[in-house]
């Protein structure tokens, strides 16, 4: 039979589903093999052949067929488990099926009649003539049935695996089969590398995308801040009755994680053939990030050596989770982290030597992966801190950060970047690993500078903060929180990241930036904060920023002297009015780019971007702790109301007004940003809500913790004007110098203990988190388009 044949009898077969008046019997099976008998189709075709009204219509219209077809479809993928599809007409019918029920399944998580379809038993449908499969598996529901089926398929041998059988007879029974033998890839607790055949990653991504749009119906429920709702297919498929689920958690992270798209080190080699693995790789990170969902509500497990079964007790009911939790050798730990990094940089190699490598696309998935194995996992986040490897983290991140600042579609992307580093900056050590020189030189319209990981973190910041579009002006707390966590170690900022930093001050202190938003001094205290920071405990290295806070110091007196009177405060909001955007205007001279960069630019026209629910502000993102003498940190109680003036600010340098919840909505309430956008469009009513007063500029201009840099001018200043005058110097170097020879020892307050905010999970990131995963992987299955044009809930799809 031609190709062109048996996809017309498909087509028919399509057809009749439709307009047959009278359900089809489950037991005409020359009925229902047309749906998985031909040899030729592709999922393409199937997407082709079946299309979205013809499926909403048989939903509406013929139920009991199409709830016949999924029953059909599931008894033939689990018969194939069961026979381990020894021929090569039952792999394609366990294909066809797969496509399918790929398909259709989205059409009906999208109803909510259908929604509890697969979880119901009806006995004997569908099950014709298979009484023993009866008595086995009665009670299982469909979905049950289904999960279980493509877990067994996907260590089938000679399907998905290599087989390991000897002589021309032997059989390798599916029932007895120890899956741990044949995991797809060498790496983590796995040693040997089976050989590579692409028909076995085609048909591994087959199974996996079903599995991913079995899990999807997360997409199809609207945004929920409560956490114990979870995603019954995920729960199932990740439980103890899924007994393949070690060596395939252990199978998507390690193939994953040795993925090379360099194409075994030949350049241009993608070019020759297509890389079935890089499908496989593309399904793999997304099944992981979707089935690494955190039961609500119970602790991560303790990190204790005690015995795995003492902690199967007290771990997570997610395998996935628990097992990713547990993780523990140091040749793992570097295996995985050395993966994400190589496949990370590999966009950035990529703009210097076009097309030398395959460009791969997911990098969103892969720092989802990343932020998911550092929360779920400490053991991984302080060996990624341990040693400089983390900067092989870093610098794409701050690439990806850069070069998506202008496009609104990516906002996301921006989120996740920033969040990243938010959870990295809390920890001490990364602090420490910024001051390594940075001598990698990727291509970024940045300027050039010379110096350290911390200065290219400091001026792509700048960069993002005067260059962005303006929906990244919820992550400015962030960008700015990080900066403070990592400032007292930083022991030597470059001109070009001490005039960044100024700069930025200058433009937060403007009269009109702080008087017309209710939160926009909390900007200029994290600054001041940095500063007090780097002076109080890097004076010695830092003589650039002191020579940059000499230079500018203006800005700080006009701070001290901020006017408070009606009249001033009106007369700034009047500016407001006139000029333009003070924050974008650039400061400098350096404009000079880095050898090979774009700038960023903005969304495509026609790009498809799905909408992300609002993230908590940064006082619910993070909490405090104080270091100690010894170094270890001790968590600060959260203070009371946002203005308790404190006695000694010295001590605590306005951190209880940092972040004041003033102006916050409560952390339940979620909106989407095309909600946002309208209650922007009507903030002239919410404009009326709040204007600023005499008594608010001095509640906080108060504590703004100004002493040291008073105390450091008052001493410097002199001095500086002195030398230039004995000398006749107009040269920097010379100040410079003195500079860097100076002390203050004795001379400053007594130095303020250092605070980090630490990130904080809780609810509202929870929820963030889960909606851009799904919106990440509603966006990237387009060939075929799973979920297009389908009534997804939890996030809205918005054209550009």
């Amino acid at each position: 039979m031609g190709s062109t044949d048996s996809k017309l009898n498909f087509r028919k077969a399509v057809i009749q589903l439709t307009t047959k008046t009278q359900p089809v019997e489950a037991t005409d099976d020359a009925f229902w093999d047309q749906f998985w008998a031909d040899t030729t189709t592709t999922v393409q075709d199937v997407f082709a052949l079946v299309p979205a009204a013809e499926i909403r219509a048989v939903r509406e219209e013929s139920p009991s067929n199409l709830a016949t077809l999924c029953y059909k479809a599931v008894e033939k993928l689990v018969q194939g488990a069961e026979s381990g599809c020894p021929s090569e007409k039952e792999k394609q019918v366990v294909l066809n099926c797969c496509r399918i029920l790929t398909r259709i399944l989205p059409y009906i998580f999208e109803d909510q009649d259908w929604r509890g379809f697969f979880w119901s038993t009806v006995p004997g449908a569908g099950r014709a003539g298979t009484d023993e499969l009866d008595d086995d598996e009665g009670a299982r529901p469909l979905a049950e049935s289904l999960l279980l089926a493509i877990a067994d398929l996907l260590f089938c041998p000679d399907f998905t695996v290599h087989s390991h059988k000897r002589g021309p007879d032997s059989v390798e029974s599916m029932q007895s089969i120890d899956s741990c033998e044949y995991i797809w890839e060498a790496g983590v607790g796995f040693a040997q590398s089976p050989p590579l055949n692409y028909i076995h990653d085609l048909n591994r991504t087959e199974l996996l995308r079903l599995l991913l749009t079995c899990f999807s119906e997360a997409m199809y429920l609207p945004p929920s801040s409560d956490n114990t709702i979870l995603n019954p297919w995920v729960t199932f498929f990740c439980s103890t009755e899924n007994r393949h689920a070690l060596p395939l958690f252990t199978s998507l992270l390690n193939v994953v994680c040795a993925y090379d798209p360099v194409g075994y080190g030949i350049p241009y080699n993608h070019l020759l053939f297509s890389d079935y693995r890089e499908q496989l790789v593309e399904q793999a990170v997304q099944i992981l990030i979707v089935t690494l969902e955190h039961d609500g509500g119970i602790p991560h497990p303790p990190a204790s050596p005690s015995s795995i079964e003492e902690q199967e007790s007290t771990g997570p009911e997610n395998l996935f989770v628990n097992y990713l939790s547990r993780i523990h050798r140091e040749e793992d730990f570097d295996f995985v982290l050395k993966g994400l990094a190589r496949l990370l940089t590999n966009p950035l190699t990529q703009t210097y030597l076009p097309n030398s490598t395959k460009k791969i696309q997911f990098h969103q998935e892969l720092l989802v992966l990343f932020w998911k194995l550092c929360d779920f996992n400490k053991k991984f986040l302080f060996f990624v801190l341990k040693s400089s490897d983390v900067l092989d983290i870093l610098v794409p991140i701050l690439y990806y950060l850069n070069d998506a600042r202008a496009d609104q579609s990516r906002v996301g992307l921006m989120h996740i970047g920033v969040f990243i580093l938010l959870l990295l900056s809390g920890e001490r050590n990364f602090g420490v690993r910024l001051n390594k020189p940075y001598s990698l030189h990727v291509p970024m319209d940045i300027p050039v500078f010379t110096g350290t990981h911390a200065d290219l973190l400091i001026v792509v910041f700048h960069k993002i903060i005067t260059t962005g579009h303006q929906r990244l002006q919820p992550l400015f707390d962030c960008l700015l929180t990080i900066i403070v966590n990592v400032s007292p170690y930083l022991k030597s900022l470059s001109m070009v990241a001490a005039n960044k930093l100024l700069h930025l001050l200058e433009a937060f202190s403007t009269t009109w930036f702080l008087f017309s938003a209710a939160q926009n001094h909390h900007l200029v205290f994290f600054l001041l904060e940095a500063f007090n920071n780097i002076i109080q405990y890097q004076f010695d290295g830092n003589c650039n920023l002191v020579y940059a806070i000499i230079r500018k110091r203006n800005v700080f007196h006009q701070l001290a002297n901020l006017p408070s009177d009606p009249s001033s405060i009106q007369k700034a909001l009047q500016r407001k009015k006139k000029s333009p955007d003070v924050i974008s205007r650039t400061s400098s001279q350096e404009t000079v780019s880095m050898e090979g960069s774009h700038p960023a630019v903005p969304a495509e026209p026609g790009t498809l971007k799905a909408s992300l629910v609002a993230m908590p502000g940064i006082d619910k993102l993070t909490e405090k702790s104080q270091v100690s003498e010894d170094g270890t940190m001790v968590s600060v109680p959260k203070t009371d109301s946002p203005n308790t003036v404190h006695p000694d600010h010295s001590a605590v340098t306005g951190t209880s007004d940092t972040e004041s919840n003033s102006g916050r909505d409560s952390e339940d309430v979620f909106y989407t940003e095309a909600e946002m956008e309208r209650r922007r469009l009507s903030s002239a009513s919410s404009a009326s809500f709040w204007a600023p007063t005499p008594e608010w500029v001095l509640s906080w201009k108060c504590k703004l913790p100004l002493q040291t840099i008073m105390r450091l001018l008052q001493v410097l200043v002199p001095q500086v004007e002195k030398i230039c005058i004995d000398k006749g110097l107009t040269d920097e170097s010379e100040i410079l110098k003195f500079l860097q020879h100076g002390t203050l020892v004795g001379l400053l307050p007594v130095p303020h203990p250092i605070l980090i905010r630490k990130y904080q999970a809780n609810a509202g990131t929870a929820m963030w988190f889960r909606t851009y995963m799904w919106g990440v992987v509603y966006l990237r299955n387009v060939d075929p388009p799973i979920w297009y044009d389908t009534d997804v809930r939890l996030f809205e799809i918005q054209r550009m």
